[in-house]
């Protein structure tokens, strides 16, 4: 799916499209960058993680398609995805869609990439008939600025969990469709 998306108030566009395996290299290196947001993924995981994935989004620049300015994975319902935070979710009971993680290049952070992603997800989410649009933030190690992106968003907290075996806490969030 490509999609052209500019956020309001902005001039410039840029695309929404399937994340493809050719993307793996850049999507692992903007991963790690982001650590301990999301965990540091080899890409042998990552491409797991994307094999079991109910959908990968990946916004580019329309002058640059084979750049990744950002990225979202995520699951529906039902996956053998066995991530803590994902079961939770599930043990809800509601029609959602989790996203499993978002990241955008540090240097266009601000600029609406996070916020276009979750365009696409919400989009998804609405022709699937979904409820919910689902997540986690870490709170220890703590991400503020995770947490008020994603309020800005309307994501409201449900629930808190320890993951990792203790290492980390997790706000667990949903939005409404």
């Amino acid at each position: 799916m490509v999609r052209e998306l500019a956020p309001s108030g902005q001039t410039w566009c840029m695309l929404v499209r399937d994340l493809t395996a050719h993307d793996l290299d850049q999507v692992v290196e903007l991963n790690d960058a982001a650590y301990p947001a999301v965990p540091i993924t080899a890409i042998g995981e990552m491409a797991d993680l994307l094999r079991v994935a109910g959908f990968a989004s990946a916004a580019v620049d329309p002058a640059d398609e084979s750049t990744v300015l950002g990225f979202v994975i995520g699951m529906r319902p039902g996956s053998g995805y066995a991530s803590e935070n994902f079961r939770y979710f599930q043990s809800r009971g509601t029609n959602f869609l989790y996203v499993d993680r978002i990241v955008v290049n540090e240097a266009t952070r601000g600029s609406g990439v996070g916020r276009m992603l979750y365009v696409s997800v919400f989009d998804l989410a609405r022709v699937e008939g979904r409820a919910e649009v689902t997540c986690e933030v870490n709170l220890l190690p703590p991400n503020p600025e995770s947490l008020a992106f994603h309020a800005r968003l309307g994501f409201e907290r449900v629930g808190e969990q320890d993951t990792k075996n203790g290492s980390v806490r997790v706000a667990l969030l949903a939005a409404a469709v």
